[in-house]
């Protein structure tokens, strides 16, 4: 999966590459899909839900170029594979999901990464108890950017998020330097969309 769909598309990043190898993505994917764990394409984790195409994936993380010292969150946990992937980017991770019964499974997955912290709620409201974060990845479609994620980035934050509505959107980066907010468009993608108050 990492030499044919990631480093061919010119990820290159070694610490991305190394998570990538690291966790095994079958693990998070329900069983009647596992045969699939590896191809290029989502798959469905129930209740509407999926886990994102391996490239999109290593795309949205390569664009927040991690170090390793900061803290992120993730609105919209699925079944947890980004997640683990940032326990091995970041010291500190929170993500938030709306449907409880993904979350909860995406705990007892993610309960051997002692750095990530699962909450159920509405990601559209970020998760201010641990605010600021120095990278915001939104991993649902939203025809705009939510108020709280700004609000809750650092002030040299980075939010990333597929932005749009209907079968195509533009992942999007945005680069916030003290009050003002750099964007910059990645190409197109295809997300579930965003669901709670602002879905």
């Amino acid at each position: 999966m990492v030499d044919e769909q990631i480093l061919r598309r010119g990820i290159a990043d070694p610490r991305l590459l190394d998570a990538l190898r690291k966790i095994p993505r079958h693990l998070f994917i329900p069983e009647s899909q596992r045969a699939h764990a590896y191809e290029d394409r989502a798959l469905g984790v129930g209740h509407g839900q999926t886990i994102s195409q391996p490239y999109m994936v290593a795309l949205m993380l390569n664009a927040l170029a991690l170090e390793g010292t900061e803290k992120v969150l993730e609105v919209g946990t699925g079944s947890g594979y980004q997640a683990a992937l940032l326990s091995q980017l970041a010291a500190e991770v929170h993500t938030v999901e709306i449907i409880s019964e993904l979350a909860i499974q995406a705990q007892a997955l993610l309960g051997a990464y002692s750095n990530v912290h699962v909450h159920t709620a509405d990601g559209a409201r970020g998760w201010p108890e641990r605010a600021p974060y120095d990278a915001i990845l939104v991993a649902a479609a939203t025809p705009r950017v939510q108020a709280a994620w700004k609000e809750q980035l650092t002030k040299k934050g980075k939010l990333i998020l597929p932005l749009g509505s209907g079968a195509r959107e533009t992942l999007t980066l945005l680069e916030r330097r003290s009050e003002e907010f750099r964007e910059e468009r990645l190409g197109e993608c295809s997300f579930v969309p965003l669901t709670g108050e602002a879905g």
